[in-house]
C-alpha cells in the first residue's frame, strides 16, 4: 500500500470530516479510505455503463425494456406498501 497526503486542507473542513467519521463510527482515516474507495468504484460503475451504451456488451434490452421492467418494478413494491394510487 501507498500513503497519500492532502496539504493545505481548512482546520474547519478537517474538523468536519472528523465528525462525520465520528457519526460513522470511524477514523478519520478510515472514513476517508471509505470516501476514495466509494468514489472509484462510482467511476468503475460508469464505465460498464458507457460500455453498455457503446454497445461493446451486446444487451439485448432496449431503453423501453429496462422502462418497462423499472415501472413495472415500483407499482409492484407500491401495491404491496400500499401507495395511494398504486392500483391504477
Amino acid at each position: 500500500m501507498v500513503a497519500l497526503q492532502i496539504r493545505d486542507v481548512p482546520e474547519d473542513m478537517r474538523d468536519r470530516l472528523a465528525a462525520i467519521a465520528g457519526e460513522r463510527g470511524q477514523s478519520l482515516q478510515a472514513y476517508l479510505f471509505d470516501v476514495l474507495a466509494d468514489e472509484v468504484r462510482r467511476r468503475d460503475n460508469l464505465a460498464v455503463l458507457e460500455g453498455f451504451s457503446a454497445g461493446r456488451f451486446k444487451a439485448r434490452l432496449d431503453t423501453a425494456d429496462v422502462l418497462d421492467a423499472l415501472r413495472a418494478g415500483r407499482e409492484e413494491r407500491d401495491a404491496a406498501l400500499g401507495v395511494p394510487g398504486s392500483d391504477e
